[in-house]
């Protein structure tokens, strides 16, 4: 499938770090809720950003997971974490559509999508404004000519530093042992981010409350080990 740059609203400098955008044709019940639960969560931000007030009861925290594919990891984290509010960022529809059929049966009230780019929300937040920030199993774009397009890179991290409050937390996963290595580079260029592992297990062994998705799922059977890493912002 080609990849249309032109598709990318944001700086044209950046290259769009995503394929394909709509999967299979939505259910009469995922058309419904594409229609009327998405523009309840849908950030707006044609309005100065105040991530506090986004949810209809006060949270303790704001979490933001970049590209949450299927879901898995925003729900489970939404269930159980209800005290925390959750932003989520996916611009595959097919995904978005599970979490808004997860937020009907589970009646989430602490999650917030956009279904775009997250590097535009990245943007519109303030500083400071995020406690705990996940970019887990991203696209690994493993030819070389396309892994300009990976989206974990010191820009990236850059722009992740700003929103998260000190001490805060970043987690990156990847099961592709190239990825794994430029996202640690790449974290180690930014000042303001500081690796937390200090044995191997640190970073091999997944936290038990960094539930499995199902891109890690996939590795597994496939026969790929995964890196676990986890950030503290300075």
């Amino acid at each position: 499938m080609s990849i249309d740059d032109s598709d990318n609203r944001s700086d044209s400098l950046e290259l769009r770090s995503f394929g394909r955008r709509i999967g299979r044709a939505l259910s009469p019940r995922q058309a419904l809720l594409w229609a009327q639960t998405l523009p309840k969560l849908q950030l707006d931000m044609s309005q100065p950003a105040a991530p506090t007030m986004l949810f209809p009861r006060r949270m303790r925290e704001i979490w933001l997971e970049i590209g949450f594919g299927g879901g898995e990891h925003l729900v489970w984290q939404a269930q159980h974490n209800s005290d925390i509010g959750h932003i989520g960022c996916e611009p595959f529809r097919d995904g978005v559509v599970k979490v808004l059929s997860s937020v009907d049966e589970h009646c989430l009230d602490n999650i917030r999508l956009h279904p775009d780019d997250a590097r535009d929300v990245l943007r519109w937040l303030p500083p400071a404004s995020i406690s705990r920030a996940f970019v887990l199993f991203p696209d690994p774009w493993p030819k070389a000519k396309h892994q300009k397009r990976r989206l974990v890179n010191s820009s990236l991290l850059t722009a992740l530093a700003r929103v998260l409050k000190p001490g805060g937390q970043l987690r990156l996963g990847t099961d592709i042992a190239d990825y794994a290595r430029t996202m640690l580079m790449a974290a180690q260029r930014q000042p303001q981010l500081r690796w937390t592992a200090a044995t191997a297990d640190d970073w091999r062994v997944r936290p038990e409350d960094w539930p499995q998705t199902r891109y890690e799922a996939k590795a597994v059977r496939e026969g790929r080990s995964s890196c676990y890493l986890l950030f503290e912002r300075i």
